[in-house]
This record gives C-alpha cells, structure tokens and sequence, in this order.
C-alpha cells in the first residue's frame, strides 16, 4: 500500500540515503525553484565567447577567455562570475600549457559549478573550436549545492543560446581523460584534442 511506502521514505529521507539522482528520479523534491538569475556580466562573457571575431587584434585575443567557472552568489539568487577561475587566450604556452587539465584543476572538488570551456581539436579533414556547457555536480558535494545548481541550470542555459554541446560531470575519474569530452564532441572523428593526439 502507500501509506507504509510514504513512511519508508520520509525515513530515508531522515536518514538521507537517497542519492541525489534518487531525489530527483523519485520527484521527492520538486526542482522548479529556477532560484538564479544571470547576471549581465556571465551573459556579456559567454557573448564574448561566442563570437569570434576574425579583425580582432592581438589583444584582443589574449583577453578572450578559454574557460571560466560561474557560480551561485552568496545569498544564492544569481549566477556570477567566479572570480579569478578562468584561462586567458593569452595564457597558453605561457602560464598554462594543458589548457584542460588546468581547467580540470580549478574546479572545487566539493561544490557546485557551470562552466564554459572553449574547446579546440582536430578532425581528419578540419580544425575545430566549439564552446561546451558544463555542469559539474560532484558526489562530494553537499545535497543542497547540487539541488540548488541544478534548479539554477536552466536559468543559465536559456542564457547560452546556441552552444551545441553541454556536459554533466559527477566526478573527476570522468573528467581526467580528456577523450570523454573529445567522444561527446566528434563521436570518434577526433584525432587531437588541444594539441594532444587522442
């Protein structure tokens, strides 16, 4: 019957041994709190992404971004900037020479982020930049970050109109191996993902 099913759960959810996947899947917990709103600096960073302009000068290069994180602000109603998480074009082969695994590296191994990567890589006929959404939602984040995040994803997302590619990662292992973005980008076409042979 329902009734001692009711209660099975309310006891689990005391207990908290429902994962988050769990949460969600079950509909325990209404995600329709779309509590974030964007600020007009994520969306003039994502525009600057975006568009690349070919009568940029030098510059101009250097200050376009490669990845930046975003993140919730303190009082938990918008999506800002998080200071000081991103590569500059200008940084390659300067400060940063493996632009993804210092991308890997900024992200905090127990809380929440959105994140733009710009990534670059290679077909057998062609060279290619596409811009990826990534939602990272580690394990060892705490229950609230990741229904808090992942309330807000839409909000942001209607925000990045026109990026082909988005990424929920839930751990680092998926992370580390670059050809598991390389897969989602080209399904097996990719022989070099930022200048690494796959």
């Amino acid at each position: 019957s329902c009734v001692p099913q009711a209660g099975h759960m309310k006891e689990r959810l005391k207990k908290g041994t429902f994962t988050f996947h769990q949460l969600l899947t079950k509909n325990i917990i209404k995600m329709d709190l779309d509590c974030g709103s964007v600020t007009d600096e994520v969306i003039a960073v994502f525009n600057d992404m975006k568009v690349r302009k070919a009568q940029a000068n030098e510059d101009e290069k250097k200050r376009r971004k490669k990845a930046i994180l975003f993140c919730l602000s303190k009082d938990l109603k918008h999506i800002v900037l998080d200071e000081g998480n991103e590569i500059l074009q200008g940084d390659l082969g300067v400060t940063v020479q493996d632009p993804y695994m210092h991308f890997v590296s900024m992200l905090p191994l127990k809380d929440c982020r959105y994140a733009l990567y710009d990534a670059t890589y290679e077909t057998k006929e062609t060279k290619k930049e596409d811009l990826v959404f990534i939602f990272w939602a580690p394990e060892c984040a705490s229950l609230k970050s990741k229904m808090i995040y992942a309330s807000s994803k839409d909000a942001i997302k209607r925000k990045f109109e026109g990026i082909k590619h988005e990424w929920q990662v839930n751990g680092l292992e998926d992370l580390k191996d670059r050809r598991t973005l390389a897969e989602k980008l080209g399904a097996g076409s990719i022989v070099s993902f930022e200048g690494c042979p796959l």
